[in-house]
Formats: C-alpha cells, sequence, structure tokens
C-alpha cells in the first residue's frame, strides 16, 4: 500500500504491517507456543508484550499522522489500512492469546504483583469476546476516523481569512464581549453544516454498539461497557455521585457563576460568557514561546518533570501548532516500543492551550514514569480512574506558577481562578456526559431529534444551569458533537470528574506542603498497577470516594479557595 514505507523518526516503524501474512505467522506462533511452566508461561507473555508493543506503537504512529493531517489522504488510506485490514486480525488473534492465557495451568501461580490486573483484565476479555463483533468494532473504528476527517476539516471565514475550527474556538476567551458572541455564533453555525452527516453517523454507532453488547449477552451497551471497563464501582454509585453534584456541586457552580456575571457586568449569563473573560492578554503568541513556557513551569514543580518535557521537544514528541486540516483537540498517546510519548494539541493562544499542555504532560509524565519503572508495564493497565488523577494532579500542582504565563498580579490571582473554575467544571461537565451516554445507550432506538432534546436537557440541569440560553436552545443542543469521546472513548467520563475529587484533596496538601506533595504525585504515578485503584489513589495521599460528604467537603473547599483570590 502507497506510503507503508515512509518511516517517521518519532516513533519505530514495524514492518509486518506491511505484510499480513508475515503478521499472522508470527501470532499463529505465539498461539501454538508450547507452555509448560511458569517460566515458559513468563517466557511467552514477554514474546507476546515485545509483538503487541510493536505493532500498537506503529499503529499510533499511523493514527497521529492522521490527525496531524487529516486532508492528507495518504496518511488516512495509512491509518485506514490499519483499522480495516490489521485490527480484525489482531481481534482474532488476541480472542485465542487471551483464551490460551486463562486456559494455561500456570496463569494461577504468576505473581499477582506483577500480573495481577492482566489477568484479570484478560479474563474479561475471554468472557466477552464473540467473534460476529469483530467486524463490528472494525466498523466503529472507520466511523470514528470519519468523525475526526471532518471536524478535522472544518473552517470558518473570520475576519475577511480562512481559520480553523480551533482558532475560533480561542476566541472564546476574548474580554470583548462581542467577540466572544460572533466566535460562539460562528461555531455553531459550522457544527451545523455537518450536523446531518454526524447525526447519521451516531445513529449507526448506537445501533452497531448496541448489537455488541446484544451478543455479548447484556441488554445494553452501558452493562457492557462497565464490564468491558473492570470498573470498581457499580452504576448506582454514580448514580448517587450525579445526585451529590446536583446537591452540593450545582449551588456553587451557580453561587460562583453569578459573581462571575457581575464582574462582566452583563444582566444574563450567556453561552459566551461562560467563563471569568477577565484575562488581559493572550499568554503567548507563538508554540515557541508556549513550550519555553510550560518547561518553566515543570522546571519550578520537579526536575524529572522538566526533563521528560525537554526530551520530548528535542525528539520531535510535541505537535501544538493550530492548522486547518488538523484533528480538533489534545491528546497523549504512549509509544510502547520505544518507551516515550507523544503529545498533540490544536489550540491557538489562549488559557486553554497552557492548561491543555499542562494536562497531556500529566498524563506523559505518568507513563514516562511506568516505563521506567515497571518492564511488564502494558497500556491496558492505565485504569482511567488513575490516569486521569495525574494529568489534573498536574494542573492543580502548577496552580501557583501561572504567573509565568500571567506576571500582573491581579491577572495571576484571575488565571488562578479560572483554572479553579475549570476544576469545578469538572466535577459537572464529565458527569453529565456520562448521564448523557447512559440515557443514549439504553434508549437505542431513539431518533437524532430525541438525542439534543435530551442533551439539552442535561445540560441546563448541570455545566449551562446558571445560563440563559433562550433563543439558542437548537445550537446548545445540537453542539454534543463537539466533544470526541462520544465517538471515540464512548463512557470515558465520570472518570474525570472522580479522579478531579482526588487531584483536589492533592491540591490540599500541597497547599501544606508543596514538597510532599509532589513527591506523593512522583511515588504514586510509577505505582504498580496491578493494586486496587485506591490502593494507588492512598498511595498518592487521597482517598478513592465520591460519596456525598467528599462532595459536600470538596464544595466547601473550592468556595474557600475563590474566596482567598478575590
Amino acid at each position: 500500500m502507497s506510503g507503508l514505507n515512509h518511516r517517521k523518526s518519532y516513533y519505530l516503524e514495524n514492518d509486518d504491517l506491511k505484510d499480513v501474512n508475515k503478521l499472522e505467522d508470527k501470532l499463529k506462533a505465539l498461539v501454538k507456543y508450547d507452555i509448560r511452566s511458569i517460566t515458559e508461561l513468563e517466557k511467552w507473555l514477554a514474546q507476546e508484550r515485545v509483538l503487541n508493543n510493536e505493532i500498537q506503537e506503529t499503529m499510533i504512529g499511523h493514527k497521529i499522522d492522521f490527525y496531524r493531517d487529516t486532508a492528507n489522504p495518504e496518511k488516512r488510506d495509512i491509518h485506514m489500512y490499519d483499522q480495516s485490514i490489521i485490527r480484525p486480525i489482531l481481534l482474532k488473534y488476541q480472542a485465542e492469546l487471551d483464551k490460551k492465557f486463562c486456559d494455561c495451568p500456570f496463569a494461577g501461580e504468576l505473581d499477582a504483583s506483577k500480573y495481577g490486573f492482566v489477568r484479570q483484565a484478560r479474563r474479561t476479555k475471554v468472557e466477552l469476546f464473540r467473534k460476529e463483533n469483530i467486524q463490528l468494532a472494525v466498523r466503529e473504528k472507520e466511523i470514528g476516523a470519519k468523525y475526526s476527517e471532518i471536524m478535522g476539516g472544518l473552517s470558518i471565514d473570520w475576519e475577511g481569512e480562512k481559520k480553523s475550527y480551533s482558532f475560533v474556538k480561542a476566541q472564546l476567551d476574548h474580554q470583548d464581549r462581542t467577540i466572544r458572541e460572533r466566535a460562539w455564533r460562528a461555531l455553531a453555525e459550522a457544527r451545523s453544516r455537518v450536523k446531518a452527516e454526524i447525526d447519521e453517523m451516531m445513529n449507526e454507532l448506537v445501533k452497531l454498539r448496541h448489537q455488541t453488547a446484544v451478543n455479548a449477552g447484556f441488554d445494553n451497551y452501558c452493562d457492557y461497557m462497565f464490564r468491558v471497563k473492570n470498573r470498581a464501582y457499580h452504576i448506582q454509585q454514580c448514580y448517587n455521585f450525579q445526585s451529590s453534584v446536583e446537591k452540593h456541586i450545582i449551588p456553587s457552580w451557580k453561587r460562583l457563576s453569578d459573581g462571575f456575571r457581575k464582574e462582566l457586568g452583563v444582566d444574563k449569563y450567556r453561552p459566551w460568557d461562560s467563563s471569568v473573560k477577565v484575562l488581559e492578554r493572550k499568554p503567548f503568541s507563538t508554540v515557541h514561546e508556549l513550550m519555553e513556557g510550560i518547561q518553566i513551569m515543570l522546571g519550578k514543580t520537579d526536575p524529572y518533570f522538566e526533563e521528560q518535557f525537554k526530551f520530548m521537544r528535542e525528539n520531535g514528541l510535541l505537535d501544538l501548532e493550530c492548522r486547518i486540516g488538523k484533528y480538533s483537540g489534545c491528546f497523549m498517546d504512549p509509544l510502547p516500543a520505544s518507551k516515550k510519548a507523544f503529545v498533540f494539541a490544536n489550540f491557538s493562544p489562549s488559557f486553554a492551550a497552557v492548561i491543555a499542555l499542562i494536562h497531556e504532560m500529566g498524563h506523559a509524565v505518568n507513563v514516562c514514569m511506568q516505563f521506567a519503572n515497571d518492564p511488564y508495564f502494558q497500556e491496558e493497565m492505565l485504569r482511567d480512574e488513575t490516569a486521569e488523577l495525574y494529568s489534573h494532579g498536574m494542573e492543580l500542582l502548577m496552580l501557583d506558577k501561572l504567573d509565568t504565563f500571567y506576571g500582573d498580579g491581579r491577572e495571576f490571582r484571575n488565571a488562578q481562578r479560572e483554572a479553579l473554575r475549570r476544576s469545578l467544571g469538572l466535577l459537572i461537565g464529565p458527569l453529565s456526559r456520562e448521564l448523557f451516554e447512559y440515557w443514549i445507550y439504553t434508549n437505542p432506538n431513539h431518533t437524532s431529534e430525541e438525542r439534543d432534546r435530551k442533551f439539552l436537557e442535561i445540560s441546563k440541569r448541570f455545566k449551562n444551569s446558571p445560563v440563559d440560553t433562550s433563543g439558542l436552545e437548537s445550537e446548545v443542543a445540537a453542539s454534543w458533537i463537539d466533544t470526541t469521546h462520544y465517538f471515540l472513548y464512548p463512557f470515558y467520563a465520570i472518570e474525570y470528574s472522580i479522579s478531579e475529587l482526588g487531584a483536589l484533596q492533592l491540591l490540599d496538601i500541597y497547599r501544606s506542603s508543596s514538597e510532599r506533595a509532589v513527591a506523593l504525585y512522583k511515588r504514586s504515578a510509577g505505582a504498580n498497577l496491578n493494586q486496587s485503584i485506591a490502593e494507588i489513589y492512598r498511595q498518592t495521599g487521597v482517598e478513592f470516594d465520591f460519596s456525598e460528604p467528599v462532595m459536600k467537603r470538596t464544595a466547601e473547599f473550592l468556595e474557600g479557595l475563590f474566596e482567598e483570590l478575590k
């Protein structure tokens, strides 16, 4: 296939992907491997891990190449080759390898401190695997790639120039309310141009995900995903969490929003007024300035953090420029064969860009410490509730260093307030996303119009509860299409809210002793992932607890911090 021979310096290319027969021969050899002792089992696992890491790194690299330039047909074709040709092969043989492991009489003798969670995850995969779901999984990836291409290709005419969707999104931070409103409406108009097509894509996703769940013996995709993700809590706890947020967090959100509204000097809090909007200037002008500032902040927090960032800068492991045709958003991807991390972001100069890069560096530090500390580490061992603890934790560890970008005393306090407002929002927005997905997948025969109405209803209950959306209901109702997770990462939402509770506890420790908080962060970021989530949280000095008393204390803690920054 054209383009498959082109090597990239930032990731390792596994040539087996170009030759399906050669790839299958290696996988078949693992399936037929004769395991007669626990020593041979561990040797087999090591061989499997090496091959899997090489394949995954190549496929991740191809995906990143595509996201960096979604309009490039060659990069799109390589990525789609991986999804349509390679992925079905991997799913088929992975099921055989999982079964071989689980059936092996020596699997139960493996050291639980090295293999405990992997053993649990593989048993779950064997339990849930259905051959007929392979093609459904492939189609799901194809739809996700198409969504990325559509959103990455959105452009907007702005002041006589064609600008990227991400550029216009950054204008929502502008102090001038008329510019914010113009940007908000321009973004809504851009989404409206692709809404019908994306609705059809989501309709298909809902159907195929529901069928995946039914094939595996579940009533709905919601129950299925709780099992897939090996969640350490049940759905009723999630509903209780939502009730606690409505009882304790939403009132704080409304009180603080009312204060922000008065600062803005407006009678009504409209969608384009959804944050403080009192930062007087852009924090940086160029990507170089952004990287310089973040490196300084990381260095002031801990030398190891700065060292990792410098390595990534010097080795082409960062793509932070805003441009048309680039996938909208940001993420970190591990490169498991070369033991590195890649950070991708598409933001114009804005406060959001600063926080996003800090967030993704939290993920990068986490995986790099795992690579360094655990030779058995595999990405599937990263549970979302722990992964997000380190990204949100990194944001809050650097809260007191935002003066790197906002040097004026008052502006510095405003930047800190904006960061804390994000913390409060993370207890609300992701939770409402999960609630939306509960509805979507327990009502799989819903219409596009019903889906929009449900999103609007949930939005008004949670994130937009202080906002006057009158006359803009259809635009708000359709804005869910801007959320990548619904298409690429289903049921990856409540973990953000749970982990933010832990990160805020870490901030409380930091306020008493910055050295202790950073030491706890580093100790747990490289901790043994075969432990329970609760044990990993405790190593960070915090509790894995999202009960109502914790919610109440958190609301009071955040409101106290806002009071200090007035």
